[in-house]
């Protein structure tokens, strides 16, 4: 399947052999329950719900989070995200907040890009250290880690993560490489306590618990 973008921003943009790799993994391991953390803009979301429906017709279920629109720059700053970034293509600006006034970051919006698989999905808005403890992560077959990038949040999500999944379930990370950021100060310290850790790229780890 052709990894769209629905006219959002995503970092996968500039990497699409990232996102290419992150959706043969899927086709590898064929889970029925994923689980992102940091759903950004839904770009991912969708078309992780795109592969699961084309392996499983309806019989998924993916959960996604985020903080959403409930953001501050404070916030972005310490975890090395870019929610405040304005659209940079004037067209998307002008159709997007000025005609629609549509935030593309919200939760709503998001909701409105997966309306097609409203009965498979459920985003729940908040810190990851808040909403995972609500998630049945026992359940849980795969996930995509790309959340807050510090290295106290990338910490507490993995240890939190990794003590509830069951034996051989797949983590991917994102953003490894990121010299700056804590993911993989983090990944790494696991390597001797899951079943594996696998370098997919420079970008995605996948750790295998």
């Amino acid at each position: 399947m052709k990894f769209k973008f629905y006219f959002r921003k995503s970092s996968f943009k500039k990497d699409l052999k990232s996102a290419y790799i992150l959706l043969s993994e899927i086709e590898k391991h064929r889970p029925v329950n994923f689980l992102e953390v940091g759903v950004y803009q839904g770009v991912t979301s969708r078309n992780v719900c795109e592969k699961l429906q084309e392996i499983h017709s309806n019989k998924f279920h993916f959960t996604g989070i985020d903080i959403f629109e409930n953001t501050n720059k404070s916030l972005d700053n310490k975890e090395m995200t870019s929610k405040h970034n304005r659209l940079s293509n004037p067209l998307k600006h002008i159709i997007f907040n000025l005609i629609l006034k549509k935030d593309l970051n919200s939760m709503d919006s998001v909701q409105d890009l997966l309306t097609k698989f409203k009965l498979n999905i459920k985003l729940l808005k908040g810190l990851s250290e808040d909403q995972l403890p609500n998630i049945s992560l026992e359940k849980i077959d795969f996930v995509f880690l790309d959340g807050g990038h510090s290295y106290e949040t990338v910490k507490k999500d993995l240890k939190l993560i990794i003590s509830k999944l069951k034996k051989n379930k797949i983590i991917i990370c994102d953003d490894y490489d990121q010299v700056n950021y804590g993911v993989k100060k983090a990944v790494d310290e696991y390597k001797e306590k899951v079943t594996n850790i696998i370098n997919l790229n420079e970008r995605l780890v996948k750790i295998v618990t």
